[in-house]
This record gives C-alpha cells, structure tokens and sequence, in this order.
C-alpha cells in the first residue's frame, strides 16, 4: 500500500525499532536506505552495529546523497523503502555545499537549497512509487542552541526537512523513551486553529 511514514525522536528513543517493525510487517521485500557514512571508527562500529540488526532478507543500498536519483537507478523494486536517516542525510548535503564563505557572510542559502533540492528530488521520485516509504529522522530543534555557526544552520535546515515532510507525510511519529505517538492523530492542522 502506498503511503509515506515519518518517524522522528531523540537519540536511543526507538525510532529505527519501530521503522523496521513496520516494514517487517508490511510483508513485501524492504529496501533499507543507508546515508551514514563511516567517518571514524566510532561510526564505522555504529554501522556495523545496524548492519547485524537488519533482517537478512532486507537489500542495502548505501547513498549518503541524491537518494532520489539513487533510487530511480536502483534495480531492486521493493514494496518498502526504509531511509535511515534523514538526519545524517541533511547533514551530508550540508556539509556538501558548505563553505568557509557562508560562514563569514552569514548567506546560507546554497545549503538551503542543497536540502531543498534533495527532498524534492527524493518526494519526486516517490511519486512514482507505490509502496511504502518509511522516513526516520532525529528532533534536534528542542535541545540547546549550538553555539556554532554551521551547528545552528544544521538545526534549522533539518528542521525545515522535518517540517516539509511531515506536511506531505500520510502518518508521523514521534517517539519518546521507546513510545511513538501518531502526531497525524493527535496534531490539528495548522489553518484549523485561531482563537
């Protein structure tokens, strides 16, 4: 069945547990999106860690970048596409089009566009698809300001994608301490509430 679900969370607040759980259950082959990339030796062990976690009948296909683009060349034809995480995604396509030069002038609009450029490049490609597409992404927007430039640029750019998906999304979670609430269920659109 075609819908797309956005989970989002905290760190360690169960948010891959449940993507997984349900594409476990949607019962049709799971594309598994990765976007990490192995940076450092820690990463790498969190990559190996994921990798044993996923089903053994699952496909991987690694695009730390362009996952629409990624996805139309793919082969596999999957009834799910699992993309965790939108977080290291955002991150990656920030750090893409990312220069000293934003920094000093404060313009971060090639960054902005990068991110915008990806998700429409990624909704497009799920246009044309009909399963599920389950999207897992971190909150960062609740926790301390960063204290750096590009931190601060990273919190409102993944906010941004936050937001542009939850928009077009048919259901999004939100999961703390390892329950998810349906925001979709609980949330009133934005033009039904006034005063």
């Amino acid at each position: 069945m075609k819908r797309l679900v956005l989970i989002l969370g905290g760190a360690r607040s169960g948010k891959s547990t449940l993507a997984e759980k349900l594409a476990s259950a949607a019962g049709d082959s799971v594309l598994f999106v990765a976007t990490a990339e192995a940076g450092d030796e820690e990463m790498q062990r969190r990559i190996e860690a994921h990798k044993r976690g996923r089903q053994m009948d699952w496909t991987t296909l690694e695009a730390p970048q362009h996952v629409g683009k990624a996805l139309s060349g793919s082969a596999d034809k999957p009834g799910v596409v699992l993309l965790d995480c939108l977080t290291l995604l955002t991150s990656n396509v920030i750090l893409g089009a990312w220069t000293p030069e934003m920094e000093e002038n404060w313009d971060h609009s090639a960054a902005a566009a990068a991110v915008d450029a990806e998700l429409t490049e990624l909704l497009e490609w799920y246009e044309g698809f009909d399963g599920a597409l389950i999207i897992v992404s971190n909150e960062v927007g609740e926790g301390v300001v960063p204290a750096y430039p590009l931190g601060r640029v990273y919190r409102d750019l993944l906010g941004y994608a936050n937001k542009r998906l939850a928009e077009v999304a048919d259901e999004v979670y939100f999961m703390i301490a390892g329950i998810p609430l349906d925001l979709k269920k609980l949330g009133a659109r934005l033009e039904d509430v006034s005063w």
